[in-house]
């Protein structure tokens, strides 16, 4: 794509780039989806920053994915296009750089000269790029990144599309234990008396932590502090036995599944940064023999935890914020989009079954789809004010659900979904009968074979 300067940038060439261009730092390479036909009118220019390589690169591509889906169905008619003009995404890959996110996303504003941001995947980086984005008063909803510190530093521009912050998640696989026991499905003798919390050094993991132990979070740059007391597990009378994090680039996995094994909690809880670091420890827990009663990973909807562990995934259960027999519906073009909507169309695009991590970006567009159709502008100060308005009654409506925000940005009245593999599939298990489809927790967890 070339772009001829005088003052505003004029497209002279459009170029289809199915790939994506891995290059240096300098270079910030990456990917421009542009619709399969000609057009007078200049695009709206969207920029994000994914991790299409390095630790976060599985939930990155997929990300990227779903991002993607949503311009092809908005450019595939011009009935659709926004403004009355097609969108472009600019990928750019950060190869899980926090420095290199940091980069393109001033770029994308300062040369780019981008009409819209959209989020990346991981509190992490999302910390710092949400800064960028806020202190040039741009919109930045944040698809995969809860942690509090992003949320308690007073910003404007930041709306998350998941439920609620890390911190909280930690609730949602206790209190379902708590739910199943209390509807006779655990009996009183087989509820886990103690727990381990094993989980990343870095925002995500840390936050998951904190909130299951009951410890407080100070968020930088101010003098707040948020006590968590007296923690999940604590709440639910379960003692912990063992807690460990381990650094950025661990590998001793058999190492830690050791000393996980001699401590032997009947309940572990792993806070991993990523796909990739869940199932290496689940490999090395099955290697050494330790036999929970339960096992709760914050990674691992995806089809790679389940292709890359076989077996040893089954009775593993995960937090989600999307599951295709939920029956949400919301708004693509105007009209009413539903999850299964969404499923097809992704199915007939990539050939494969979706899954949350393509689900949850998707609705992160229907969102700001929504906002820039409402004010019929892309002046992110308006953009703003319209999602920062939204209520109960007049929300967001995506194939997630239904969004409005607190002061913050984090969403209210949202709660987790649980699933977990049963039989090579995974299966909706908790709210119990929130939705059709819903399976029963199998409990206590089968032995690994």
């Amino acid at each position: 794509m070339e772009r001829v300067q005088d003052g505003n940038p004029k497209i002279t060439r459009r170029t289809f780039l199915k790939g994506v261009l891995v290059g240096s730092a300098a270079s910030l390479a990456g990917v421009s989806f542009w619709p399969s036909f000609s057009f007078a009118q200049q695009p709206i220019k969207i920029g994000v920053s994914l991790p299409l390589t390095g630790d976060f690169a599985i939930a990155g591509r997929k990300h990227r994915d779903g991002y993607l889906l949503w311009a092809k169905l908005i450019n595939k008619d011009r009935k659709r296009w926004l403004l009355g003009r097609p969108v472009e995404i600019i990928v750019q890959d950060n190869r899980s750089d926090t420095e290199v996110a940091v980069a393109q996303t001033e770029r994308f504003i300062n040369v780019d000269r981008v009409d819209l941001l959209l989020g990346t995947f991981s509190s992490k980086i999302n910390f710092s790029t949400s800064a960028i984005a806020e202190q040039n008063q741009m919109v930045y909803p944040i698809p995969s990144g809860g942690a509090l510190r992003i949320w308690e530093r007073g910003y404007r521009y930041i709306f998350y599309f998941q439920q609620n912050a890390v911190e909280y998640i930690g609730e949602t696989p206790v209190q379902m234990l708590v739910g199943y026991r209390n509807l006779g499905v655990i009996k009183p003798g087989d509820f886990p008396k103690t727990a381990g919390v094993v989980h990343a050094d870095e925002l995500f993991g840390n936050a998951i932590a904190t909130g299951l132990m009951g410890e407080k979070v100070r968020i930088p740059g101010t003098d707040r502090v948020i006590d968590l007391a007296p923690g999940f597990l604590k709440k639910a009378g379960i003692e912990v036995v063992f807690r460990q994090k381990y650094p950025e680039g661990f590998t001793d996995w058999l190492t830690l599944a050791n000393t996980i094994k001699s401590k032997n909690p009947e309940f572990l809880l792993a806070a991993t940064a990523s796909p990739d670091e869940a199932i290496q420890l689940v490999r090395a827990l099955q290697t050494v023999g330790y036999q929970p009663k339960a096992l709760y990973m914050s990674q691992g909807t995806q089809i790679e935890f389940k292709e890359a562990l076989g077996n040893a995934a089954e009775g593993i259960f995960i937090h989600s914020s999307w599951h295709p027999v939920v029956q949400y519906v919301g708004l693509l073009a105007g009209e009413r989009y539903s999850n299964q909507q969404f499923i097809e169309d992704f199915r007939k695009e990539y050939g494969r079954d979706p899954d949350e991590d393509e689900a949850i970006p998707f609705a992160v567009c229907q969102g700001i789809e929504q906002a820039v159709r409402a004010m019929d502008t892309t002046n992110n100060q308006r953009l703003r004010a319209w999602l920062a308005t939204r209520t109960k009654d007049n929300p967001v409506r995506t194939i997630l659900g239904n969004f409005y925000w607190d002061k913050r940005g984090l969403p209210i009245g949202r709660f987790y979904l649980m699933q977990q593999w049963q039989r090579g599939k995974l299966e909706f298990i908790w709210p119990l009968g929130e939705f059709p489809g819903t399976k029963r927790l199998i409990y206590p967890k089968p032995r690994w074979r």
